[in-house]
């Protein structure tokens, strides 16, 4: 019987969310237990969907187009003129493939792109496009999807390490407001 992890070797590991999972892995989960079926990865697209169904002994099915369309591998681009440096890009990059600071332009780095499309969204000027990576002038191949995974990993262990710190400073914050009080009241 293959289990999560052989079915999450087998997903692109965009982490686009496009299956209605919050990534690659919930998704491999999802399908482990029956509760997902393997035509929900836009970016997998037909050649993922027949290594799951081989791997998992099924039929091929369809891509479902609920979960979107398949095509070629995008990656981001910002327009730097238009950039405004809101950093608003940056938190759902799952694989921290956009630099860039506060009221500074930003940049992707196309050679970490996975296509998955977070960024555009939360861009509040329009600055970021999609665009198929074999239209770039000098692409870079897609990046390993094992890197891809290290650095979705990597991205969501720092977000809760910072929510844990900032916790942490909350807590002891009211913990001081709370002693202060208690002297003065």
């Amino acid at each position: 019987m293959a289990t999560a992890d052989d079915i999450d070797a087998l997903l692109p590991q965009t982490q686009c969310t496009r299956c209605g999972y919050t990534g690659c892995r919930p998704y491999a989960d999802a399908i482990a237990s029956g509760a997902a079926e393997i035509n929900q990865c836009p970016p997998g697209g037909s050649p993922t969907i027949a290594a799951l169904a081989t791997l998992l002994h099924r039929q091929p099915l369809a891509l479902n187009p609920t979960n979107g369309i398949e095509g070629p591998p995008l990656v981001a681009q910002i327009d730097e003129e238009v950039c405004i440096g809101c950093v608003k890009c940056l938190p759902p990059c799952p694989v921290d493939a956009i630099v860039g600071t506060r009221k500074q332009m930003h940049t992707v780095v196309a050679e970490l792109c996975t296509g998955c499309e977070l960024c555009v969204a939360p861009c509040p000027v329009d600055c970021i496009t999609m665009v198929a990576r074999t239209t770039l002038a000098d692409a870079p191949p897609a990046p390993d999807i094992h890197l891809n995974r290290e650095r979705y990993y990597a991205h969501n262990a720092r977000i809760a390490r910072r929510l844990e710190e900032h916790a942490s400073v909350l807590a002891t914050r009211k913990q001081a407001a709370n002693a202060t009080s208690g002297l003065t009241g």
